[in-house]
């Protein structure tokens, strides 16, 4: 692919370890090979745990067939210390998101879409949700950051999803902090 960036990232899932990038964008485009009159949302979504001597991030990357199934994995980064303060925490863990989306090039964009393109008028549709782990509710403390970090997402030119839409974030990546 001309032009392509080479990240030196590792993700992983239950059934393949140490997968590069490019491995990842492969799995999502034989995925939607698969069945090219589906329904597809590519989402990120990155949560985090701060445990006794490091935090630990973990961004999950799904390709969801509305109603047939996903494809999933996830980046584990561990920062060596306590991160404490929510409003760095909660930044942080859309900036890996932010990483882990900006990945994707317009031409691979571009392959992706081309999947589905031949059947839209059959009911085949793609779009690229980035979810957060922050709520708007009255009682959240996160509700603060909402503006700011629907701000960033929406910026990369892909939807936000906060709670308790961002289940990438709040439910398949957080399972993987503990």
């Amino acid at each position: 692919m001309a032009g392509l960036k080479v990240y030196n990232f590792s993700f992983h899932n239950l059934t393949r370890k140490d997968m590069s990038f490019i491995e990842v964008f492969q799995h999502i485009l034989k995925f939607m090979k698969g069945d090219p009159n589906g329904s597809y949302k590519l989402m990120f979504g990155t949560d985090s745990q701060v445990h006794a001597s490091y935090t630990l991030f973990i961004t999950g990357i799904v390709i969801q067939r509305e109603t047939k199934g996903a494809w999933a994995c996830i980046r584990k980064v561990m920062i060596p210390r306590k991160m404490i303060n929510l409003h760095e925490r909660i930044s942080y863990e859309t900036t890996l998101t932010e990483e882990v989306v900006s990945m994707f090039s317009d031409e691979m964009k571009e392959q992706l879409i081309s999947v589905i393109l031949p059947n839209i008028y059959r009911g085949a549709s793609f779009s690229i949700e980035g979810h957060i782990d922050i709520g708007s509710g009255r009682k959240n403390k996160t509700r603060i950051f909402v503006n700011e970090m629907v701000s960033r997402m929406e910026s990369l030119g892909i939807e936000p999803k906060i709670k308790p839409e961002s289940f990438v974030a709040s439910s398949y990546a957080n399972r993987y902090t503990k």
